[in-house]
């Protein structure tokens, strides 16, 4: 697998090896003895999947401590814009996005560490998304960062009017008024 670096210090673009023949193709989604020889050594223990149809966004999402959660994400099938945003006050890219678009052609994963906050944008009829968390989904420690804020300039590659949410992601708050990690 290749592992590249992005922009925002911690977040992981991972490439797998992929074999294919006639019959389809193999990967290893996850080896855990390769991702901490990258770099990579959170203890994931819970797997979630989603199904969605275009233009459905979901995020921009994160849990507080002691819920904070790091998060490996691929898409099986179509294909959607990943967005991770960095809400590490420390961090030399506060505030700052990045954007990946992540397929089941192309097979990409992104590692997207505690102290971030995660939402993505369906651009095919429909897709399949999972992802693995080091840390249990804790509803009364989750936090949504409104989707749209023009404080975080984030062009979501869909049209804002065919933009699917839900009423958790209508009612984020503004980056000013998010919980913040130190």
């Amino acid at each position: 697998m290749n592992v590249s670096t992005t922009a925002i210090d911690g977040v992981l673009l991972i490439e797998p090896k992929v074999f294919g023949d006639a019959r389809g193709c193999f990967f290893e989604s996850y080896n855990r003895a390769r991702f901490q020889a990258a770099g990579i050594a959170a203890d994931f223990i819970q797997d979630n999947e989603s199904r969605s149809r275009y233009g459905v966004l979901r995020g921009l999402h994160y849990q507080r401590p002691p819920y904070a959660q790091a998060k490996l994400v691929r898409v099986i099938a179509g294909r959607a814009l990943d967005i991770v945003v960095d809400l590490r006050r420390s961090s030399p890219t506060f505030s700052q996005h990045v954007a990946v678009e992540l397929s089941g052609e192309n097979k990409r994963q992104l590692f997207v560490p505690r102290g971030m906050a995660h939402g993505f944008a369906v651009l095919s009829d429909e897709v399949i998304f999972a992802y693995k968390c080091d840390n249990y989904y804790a509803p009364d420690y989750e936090r949504t960062i409104r989707f749209d804020d023009p404080a975080l300039g984030i062009d979501w590659l869909i049209p804002a009017a065919e933009a699917l949410l839900s009423p958790k992601d209508l009612k984020g708050v503004p980056f000013v008024a998010a919980e913040l990690f130190d």
